[in-house]
């Protein structure tokens, strides 16, 4: 993703806080809507198209007698290691909710509660249900789902029209890390906290895995198992992965296998 395309991201959101949250947080606390806000748009949108599937998936399972919803049918629908199974996205609830307070808010958490339990454990290390009920009582919760759900912002992977016909460049998963971790330098820095806290420059990640690669080159073992210990946002996992499979780089990387495992202790970045 090019520069422009990030600060532009970046500024938008960064905007959201300004215009909705003033008054009902203290400028510290921005970082706790915003962030989790951002992660769910995110994977709202990687769900969005193929949201009909997964609906699908849930009617079979159900007309079949299942007890309980099979996890690996849905993730097969959704096709990612994710899904939701609520009749809601992100966009729906804005639409269909917007007369009502209280219909909001239940609307809101029926679409949380849609989630798999990966997800539904991220939403509980970002208190995010507090959040959501405490927005929805000071009335700016609409308002937040309407920012992150305009067109003129782009979370999703695939190009898209804001309502000028202007082209929204997608966001890779790696671009998603650059905009996650560029608003907590902003937020660490209104706050006077260390922004390396929580981040390793990109620089430094790429000198790390040429440090850690480039002795074993034509070494490769068939399955490699790539671990951050202190994983943060996933920077160092993703970058070793694009390192080792760069279609132009040293590693020709053919038929093996690479998993990334990581462990991260702060709930903000986990």
């Amino acid at each position: 993703m090019d520069t422009a395309a990030h600060n532009k991201i970046v500024s938008f959101i960064w905007s959201i806080a300004d215009d909705c949250l003033r008054d009902v947080y203290v400028r510290g606390k921005y970082r706790d809507v915003i962030l989790p806000m951002i992660v769910l748009r995110r994977l709202d949108c990687l769900l969005e198209g193929t949201k009909a599937e997964v609906l699908e998936e849930v009617k079979f399972q159900q007309d079949a007698g299942f007890t309980e919803l099979t996890p690996s049918g849905l993730c097969d629908a959704s096709g990612y290691v994710f899904y939701n199974t609520s009749p809601f996205t992100l966009t729906k609830i804005v639409s269909t909710s917007s007369n009502n307070r209280q219909q909001l808010e239940a609307n809101f958490k029926l679409y949380l509660d849609g989630f798999s339990d990966n997800v539904k454990e991220i939403i509980k290390k970002f208190d995010l249900r507090r959040h959501i009920s405490n927005m929805a009582s000071k009335n700016v919760l609409l308002e937040i789902l309407e920012k992150f759900t305009d067109q003129a912002i782009n979370l999703s992977p695939i190009d898209s029209q804001d309502s000028d016909g202007r082209k929204q460049s997608g966001l890779s998963n790696l671009g998603m890390g650059y905009v996650f971790e560029e608003l907590i330098r902003k937020f660490n820095e209104e706050n006077n906290e260390e922004a390396g806290e929580h981040f390793t420059p990109r620089e430094v990640i790429h000198l790390m895995t040429h440090l850690i690669f480039d002795p074993i080159q034509g070494q490769l073992p068939p399955t490699m198992l790539v671990y951050d210990p202190a994983c943060g946002s996933g920077g160092m996992l993703t970058e070793a992965q694009n390192y080792l499979e760069d279609p132009d780089g040293p590693f020709k990387v053919g038929n093996q296998s690479i998993y990334l495992y990581g462990k991260e202790i702060n709930d903000e970045t986990y």
